[in-house]
């Protein structure tokens, strides 16, 4: 294959299929990269919305599945499966989290079953399901929504408003305010040393509350986003050696994929956790 046709089967690979407003006031969607570049930051990532909202839907009905089913007796495999994920999470929030909450648990499980099932459309094949959608009409599809910092980031905001929630609701305004971010990390007995070190603990404790979310969502999108530019480049080898390729990579890609998702479950543990830190509140 030319190189210029390997350049744009990326590009086509990487481009969502974005929906907003055209420079001429009409809204519709975008037929190329640059006619989505044109739209700005208010266009809609169709594509990696519906899968992610699509993936949140069939883990919440598996779920409901197995509870509806569930049995005393000899468990199905889908009430198995479900037990042992539920058992793994639940250790690792007793384990990461001291503080008291019910939400930490069910968050914890919605959060890894979540990312897992969308970095699991990694391993289906790049050319699959985007060319099922090309001979529909649909001329981007990307089916990997962690492929997609605009997901990742929002998810990880998501978390820090948690955070920022739950410090404020547990510790109270002027607790967090000053005892978490205007008397950290230095801190002196003298007061006139107090007062001069705040502006320093507030710049400081501004920019680690601020880098949580960023790092936790880029983190995510760039492992993600690099697992698919390999699948992508192998696509474009002969066939034969793609299977040669493929193959290893997809099996070591499932360790990616299933670490990534339990990295961000136990960092949101732990975020919350110290959002919790010295009280015992139960909600």
């Amino acid at each position: 294959m030319a190189a210029g046709s390997s350049s744009e089967y990326i590009k086509h690979h990487l481009t969502n299929l974005a929906f907003g407003q055209h420079p001429d006031g009409s809204w519709g969607f975008a037929h190329s990269a640059s006619e989505a570049a044109a739209m700005g930051f208010m266009k809609i990532h169709v594509d990696s919305l519906a899968w992610s909202i699509g993936l949140g839907i069939l883990f919440l009905l598996l779920f409901r599945m197995a509870a509806k089913r569930a049995t005393s007796g000899v468990p199905g495999g889908l009430q198995n499966f479900v037990e042992v994920v539920v058992e793994f999470v639940d250790s690792q929030v007793r384990d990461g989290f001291h503080g008291r909450s019910k939400m930490i648990a069910p968050l914890s499980l919605t959060v890894f079953c979540w990312i897992f099932l969308m970095n699991l459309m990694d391993l289906i094949p790049v050319d699959w399901i985007p060319h099922l959608f090309y001979l529909s009409g649909v001329e981007y599809m990307k089916i990997v929504p962690t492929t997609d910092p605009n997901i990742t980031l929002g998810m990880s905001l998501s978390v820090f408003a948690l955070i920022i929630i739950c410090s404020i609701k547990v510790k109270g305004l002027g607790g967090f305010v000053i005892g978490d971010l205007a008397l950290h990390p230095f801190n002196h007995p003298n007061i006139f040393v107090k007062m001069l070190l705040i502006p320093v603990n507030l710049i400081l404790e501004t920019i680690n509350l601020i880098a949580k979310p960023i790092s936790l969502g880029l983190r995510l999108f760039g492992n993600m986003y690099a697992g698919e530019m390999i699948f992508i480049l192998i696509a474009l080898l002969p066939w034969f050696i793609q299977w040669t390729l493929s193959v290893p990579w997809a099996i070591f890609h499932i360790l990616v994929i299933t670490l990534q998702a339990f990295v961000f479950m136990v960092l949101t543990i732990v975020y919350l956790s110290a959002a919790y830190e010295d009280h015992d509140v139960d909600h």
